[in-house]
């Protein structure tokens, strides 16, 4: 049997908690969760939904801040470890290709992505309707904002952390105006960032309680030797509100489009305290992973019930087994996408 191995870069540092003795999880919780709590610094009364990355041999965020009149902004972060957290106390100051101010008027449920030598935020904001927010950083310093991708209405933008023959790969979710009720992820294709096209259609909502009634992209693809390793969220309704789920699939690593393996089952659903009870109940919501090559661990960052940020981990070689096994085809997810 072939190994199942992650393709990328050595993170001897990343954040990691041995699964509980006896557990049968393939994706298990901290210990210490929630690692964010409510009210983290001034003016900021909840994090969730945010974005990490490795750098200089520490991490560091873009988080999803919800100030205390209720407009969300993004916030930047530092940590040592991956855990313990420290902001600065002003929200990111963006600016043009100019060097002038550009500020969103609200931005929320950042992902943060390296593509080669520069790091990428992408976020849902205003652009006459929820739209994806784009920018981009060398430093840390100097955030500079470009156009907005696409048209509204989308949401759950998601950068592949390489490029395809020399474009830009983003994943996103079409939406409405309101809260969407429904919801497929699709690809989309750029050489500059600035003209997006070669759409594709790439995995329709599932069969299955958790996911039936829309999904979208989580965490940036996870490059392995069995094709892209994609965490993301899937969403049903009950008669108590929509519950948010957390799901994963495999792509065809030259054509992403195709979903190789898709588990039909989730791998994280909200059952402890501070997933179920928040300002939005029930809500566990992938947004980045940390991982190394050399072991094999992921470690996953999570917004959970709109008011806190979880931590969970497994193993490339685990999730993936998982995945494989549980596979269970949905719709015209092994299509190329194209009609």
């Amino acid at each position: 049997m072939t190994e199942i191995k992650l393709i990328g870069e050595s993170l001897p540092n990343v954040p990691w908690q041995d699964k509980p003795q006896g557990s049968d999880r393939v994706v298990w919780r901290y210990s210490q969760n929630p690692i964010i709590d409510r009210n983290p610094l001034k003016g900021v009364a909840r994090i969730f939904n945010s974005a990490v990355v490795p750098y200089e041999g520490k991490f560091i965020g873009v988080f999803r801040a919800e100030t205390i009149n209720g407009v969300p902004h993004l916030y930047l972060g530092r940590s040592d470890d991956g855990v313990s957290w420290h902001y600065e106390e002003e929200r990111i100051q963006f600016v043009d290709e100019k060097g002038n101010e550009f500020m969103p008027k609200y931005a929320y449920d950042p992902r943060l992505i390296k593509v080669e030598d520069t790091y990428y935020i992408i976020w849902c904001t205003d652009f006459y309707g929820a739209a994806l927010g784009l920018a981009k950083t060398t430093d840390f310093k100097t955030f500079v904002r470009l156009d907005n991708p696409f048209l509204p209405f989308n949401r759950n933008g998601v950068f592949f952390p390489k490029k395809m023959n020399g474009n830009f790969m983003l994943l996103s979710r079409p939406s409405d105006s309101g809260h969407t009720p429904f919801g497929d992820i699709f690809l989309s294709e750029s050489p500059d960032l600035v003209y997006w096209g070669k759409h594709k259609h790439v995995m329709t909502k599932g069969n299955n309680w958790w996911q039936s009634l829309k999904i979208g992209g989580g965490a940036a693809p996870i490059e392995t030797t069995e094709g892209w390793l994609l965490f993301y969220h899937g969403v049903t309704g009950t008669c108590n509100g929509y519950v948010y789920s957390m799901g994963a699939a495999i792509l065809d690593k030259e054509n992403p489009s195709i979903v190789k393996y898709r588990s039909e089952n989730f791998i994280l659903t909200p059952e402890e305290w501070y997933e179920e009870r928040g300002f939005v109940a029930n809500v566990v919501f992938p947004c980045a992973t940390l991982h190394d090559a050399d072991t094999g661990r992921i470690a996953i960052y999570y917004g959970a019930a709109d008011s806190y940020v979880g931590l969970a981990f497994t193993t490339v070689e685990e999730i993936v087994t998982y995945v494989k096994a549980t596979h269970q085809l949905v719709g015209d997810d092994n299509e190329i996408g194209m009609r």
